[in-house]
């Protein structure tokens, strides 16, 4: 259950309406969600999260999918429902495919199971990976 009220654009202020102006305009959609909906409460927040966002899943050395499953590996970790359907869909339109989805998850199960029993057990970092 929500915390906080997802803001209509006639309940947004100004400036958080600034905010969802742009988004539709870079995305080529109306649809504003919910996750910069529930930023709007705090404008500067939500400028600053939008502004952040483009710069980091923007262009650069990595491509577009690899990005969106970094983003979705460390969301299923955190356990963010919020964070695990929205980006498993833009990771679908960034062109993952089901086979793709299913690799992707059994590396994230092999990565947590091994890394809670590395945890566990205590195991030293051998010295050729320490940097």
């Amino acid at each position: 259950m929500a915390t906080r009220k997802m803001l209509t654009d006639a309940e947004a202020s100004p400036e958080a309406r600034a905010v969802f102006d742009d988004i539709r305009a870079k995305r080529k959609t109306d649809f504003v969600n919910n996750a910069w909906r529930a930023l709007a409460h705090d404008p500067e927040t939500l400028k600053a999260t939008w502004e952040k966002a483009q710069r980091v899943m923007g262009p650069g050395t990595l491509d577009p999918l690899t990005k969106e499953l970094v983003y979705l590996a460390v969301s299923i970790s955190n356990k963010c429902e919020y964070c695990i359907h929205s980006h498993t869909a833009f990771a679908k339109a960034k062109g993952l495919t089901e086979t793709q989805y299913n690799e992707f998850l059994r590396v994230i199960a092999l990565a947590n199971e091994l890394n809670a029993t590395m945890t566990a057990i205590g195991t030293p970092v051998d010295e050729v990976f320490k940097a």
